[in-house]
C-alpha cells in the first residue's frame, strides 16, 4: 500500500497573531549616550530654558520681577533695531558668499600640483588660529585714515582711501572683509577635504573625452564638492548672523548706529544694566536665527538630493 506524502503546513500562529520581529539592537549601549546627554542638558537646554524665563522678568543678580512680554515690546521699540536686522542679514550674506567663492577657488588651487602646496595651506589657515579680538585691533590700526598701512599703500599708486571704519557707507563692508580674511581658511580646509574625496576616475574620464581644466572644474569638482559647499554655507551663515566680537572691536556699531548688528544692540543693553531687556533680545536673536537657518537647511538638502 502506497501512501502519498502530503506537504506539511506551517502551524498557524495562535489567536491570529503575527510572529514578532526581532528588535533591532542599538549600535552602542544607551549608557554611552549618557555623558553627552548630561553635557548637552547642562550647557544648552538648562540655560536656554532659563533665558526664556528671565526674558519675561526685570532681573538683577539678586532679585527678579515678572513683567510678562514688556521686555519684548521694549526691544522691538528700539530705534536702531531695523538697522541692526538689516546689517545682520547683509553681513551674513556677504561673508558667507565670499567664503564659499574664495574657499572653493583656494581649495582647487591648494589641491593642484603646487610645489609649495603644504606651506600655502598653512598660510591660508593661519588667520583662523588668531584671536578675533587681536584681528579686530590690528585691522583697526591698519585701516586708520591717512596713517594706516592700507591708506599709505593706496597713496603710493595715487589713490586716496576713504575713512574705512568711520564712514557709514564703508564701515560694515570693511568689517565683513576682515571677517572673510579671518574665516576663509576654515572654508578652504573643508573644500580641500571635499575635493580630495572625489574619485580620480571622474577626472580621468573627462580627460579621455578631451576636456580641459575648466571642464574638470565645471563637470566634476563643482557638483561633487556640494557637501563641502553645504557645510561652508551653513557654518558661515550662522556665524554671520551671530557675529559680535569683530564688529564691537572695530567699530562698536558706529559711526552712530550704522554698523550695529543684533548682537551689538543686545550688548549695549547689558552695558546699560537692562538685563531682562538684553535677555529678551537674545531670545529674539535665537528665534530669528532658527527661523532663517531651518528653511535654508531644507532648501540646501533639497538641492543636494536633486544634484
Amino acid at each position: 500500500m502506497v501512501t502519498s506524502a502530503q506537504p506539511r503546513r506551517a502551524a498557524a500562529p495562535e489567536s491570529g497573531r503575527r510572529p514578532a520581529r526581532p528588535r533591532a539592537r542599538a549600535v552602542y549601549p544607551y549608557a554611552f549616550y549618557l555623558p553627552a546627554g548630561i553635557v548637552y542638558t547642562v550647557i544648552f537646554l538648562v540655560p536656554t530654558v532659563m533665558a526664556f524665563y528671565f526674558a519675561l522678568t526685570r532681573w538683577t543678580l539678586f532679585d527678579s520681577e515678572f513683567v510678562g512680554l514688556d521686555n519684548f515690546r521694549d526691544f522691538f521699540a528700539e530705534q536702531n533695531l531695523r538697522v541692526g536686522f538689516r546689517n545682520t542679514i547683509v553681513y551674513a550674506v556677504v561673508t558667507s558668499g565670499l567664503k564659499v567663492v574664495l574657499g572653493l577657488l583656494l581649495g582647487v588651487l591648494l589641491t593642484s600640483n603646487l610645489r609649495l602646496r603644504g606651506f600655502l595651506r598653512s598660510v591660508v589657515f593661519f588667520p583662523v588660529l588668531v584671536s578675533t579680538v587681536a584681528v579686530g585691533i590690528t585691522f583697526s590700526v591698519l585701516l586708520k585714515p591717512d596713517t594706516g598701512l592700507v591708506d599709505k599703500a593706496l597713496g603710493v599708486v595715487g589713490i586716496s582711501g576713504p575713512d574705512w571704519l568711520g564712514d557709514a557707507t564703508t564701515a560694515l563692508l570693511s568689517v565683513a572683509l576682515v571677517d572673510v580674511w579671518k574665516g576663509v581658511g576654515l572654508a578652504t580646509v573643508i573644500y580641500i577635504a571635499g575635493i580630495m574625496s572625489i574619485p580620480r576616475d571622474y577626472y580621468q574620464a573627462v580627460e579621455v573625452d578631451g576636456g580641459g581644466a575648466w571642464h574638470r572644474f565645471r563637470h566634476v569638482t563643482l557638483p561633487l564638492s556640494w557637501p563641502a559647499t553645504y557645510s561652508v554655507i551653513i557654518l558661515s551663515f550662522i556665524g554671520g548672523l551671530r557675529t559680535f566680537d569683530l564688529i564691537w572691536t572695530m567699530t562698536r556699531g558706529g559711526p552712530g548706529f550704522t554698523s550695529d548688528v543684533i548682537a551689538s544692540i543686545i550688548y549695549k543693553q547689558y552695558q546699560a544694566g537692562f538685563y531682562g531687556l538684553a535677555t529678551a533680545g537674545n531670545v529674539i536673536l535665537f528665534l530669528a536665527v532658527t527661523a532663517i537657518v531651518v528653511p535654508l537647511v531644507r532648501l540646501l538638502d533639497r538641492r543636494e538630493i536633486h544634484s
